[in-house]
């Protein structure tokens, strides 16, 4: 299973992928992630987004497709894989095609997560990190096991970061709407597009991907 997986702040994007991932034997391919890992071994590849970086710039479209490129041609991605955060853009998505068919890769899935904008806000608001040792809560879907204590290290300041208050989150999800409507109008066409209700329990909206994936593949 190769597929890409779409979904605003607060959808759950992160929990699916690795349900997702541990359910196909897949790797999860966070493009975040990706990128620091690079900057953090100082890598050619990370030299060069760092320098864009250093000055508050994106790193480029094809710093960034390198870097999935590379990813791509590692042992553990012949299953399949997840990539999360990739592509953001419809250039990205344009370049991405390019780089699969250069690699003789076929993209089997593109699954987007949408939500209510109204319940990303209560969940997102409701996100608390722990000043001590930085373990993330959401105090509606995951909350500590008490009220106001870490679970990993005891701490009792749990603090709402500055990205998670309202204003800050409205706009976030301003600009994923500004980039992500013309990416999924993008890969309408390709008939690999399937949009899942990310309303439901964590468990819900797992069965719901796992069910248009085997419609797709039958």
């Amino acid at each position: 299973m190769r597929m890409i997986l779409i979904g605003a702040p607060g959808v759950g994007k992160g929990t699916q992928a690795r349900m997702i991932c541990e359910h196909y034997g897949i790797p999860h391919i966070a493009t975040g992630d990706m990128l620091r890992k690079h900057v953090h071994e100082h890598t050619a590849l990370g030299k060069k987004a760092q320098s864009s970086m250093i000055k508050g710039k994106l790193v480029p479209d094809k710093l960034m497709l390198a870097m999935v490129a590379e990813r791509l041609q590692e042992d553990d991605t012949k299953p399949g894989f997840l990539l999360d955060g990739f592509p953001r853009t419809v250039n990205q998505a344009v370049g991405l095609g390019t780089l699969v068919e250069n690699q003789d890769l076929n993209l089997d899935a593109i699954v987007s997560i949408k939500a209510d904008k109204d319940i990303l806000l209560h969940r997102l608001t409701a996100r608390r990190t722990c000043n001590n040792c930085n373990a993330v809560y959401n105090l509606v879907i995951k909350p500590p096991q008490v009220n106001g204590v870490c679970d990993v290290c005891g701490g009792t300041d749990l603090v709402q970061r500055t990205d998670d208050k309202p204003e800050t989150i409205v706009e976030r999800l301003e600009v994923f709407e500004k980039h992500t409507l013309p990416l999924l109008a993008y890969y309408n066409p390709t008939n690999l597009l399937v949009e899942i209700s990310g309303n439901g329990t964590v468990d819900e909206v797992f069965q719901a991907i796992l069910d248009a994936l085997t419609r797709l593949s039958s």
